[in-house]
């Protein structure tokens, strides 16, 4: 047997003894340990509380704007159906007397209520090129100032505020006059 070591109950319990007691000289009072602990809970009640009222709100703000925004891919896959229809209008315009082009500028004034009804706006191709709400297909020399807009090869489409599909347009180039 090791000499270090002791051998019985009562020599582990001495040998203990003065641990214990440092431990709970060290140890708070048991009242004070409720109130740490009970100010810790309602910390973390509090950071919970503030956690879900932002999940809230933010569950509130996505669900409005998918609510905003939910025909937004009906209405882009619909645009060259319009595109393709404003063509035949063009083609029809050759007699506007006809019952042929009666009967499509009537669809036509639907078609246009429709989308305005659903916060759909044509983009404004007039004025300066905007690479926010325009796409250059082309340059062309003019005498207009350069980036103005010259013309429009397809219409441009707004959803609210969101942007359906840019304005395709051709632009003013810049002067190549020395």
């Amino acid at each position: 047997m090791q000499q270090d070591e002791p051998q019985n109950h009562e020599e582990i319990e001495a040998t203990e003894a003065p641990e214990a007691a440092a431990e709970t000289a060290v140890e708070q009072d048991p009242w004070e340990q409720l109130e740490a602990e009970a100010t810790k809970w309602k910390e973390v009640s509090l950071r919970t509380a503030a956690e879900m009222e932002n999940l809230r709100k933010r569950t509130a703000r996505e669900r409005e704007e998918a609510i905003r925004y939910a025909n937004q891919r009906l209405l882009e896959e619909l645009l060259p159906v319009i595109d393709n229809f404003e063509m035949g209008m063009l083609a029809a315009a050759q007699d506007t007397s006809s019952m042929i082009y009666i009967g499509m500028d009537m669809v036509r004034k639907q078609l246009n209520e429709f989308l305005s009804n659903l916060g759909v706006e044509e983009i404004p191709v007039t004025g300066q090129f905007n690479p926010n709400l325009h796409d250059a297909v082309s340059e062309e020399p003019s005498n207009t100032p350069e980036g103005e807009i010259l013309r429009v090869t397809r219409r441009g489409y707004k959803l609210r505020d969101r942007l359906l599909r840019p304005a395709s347009v051709v632009v003013a180039a810049a002067s190549s006059l020395p």
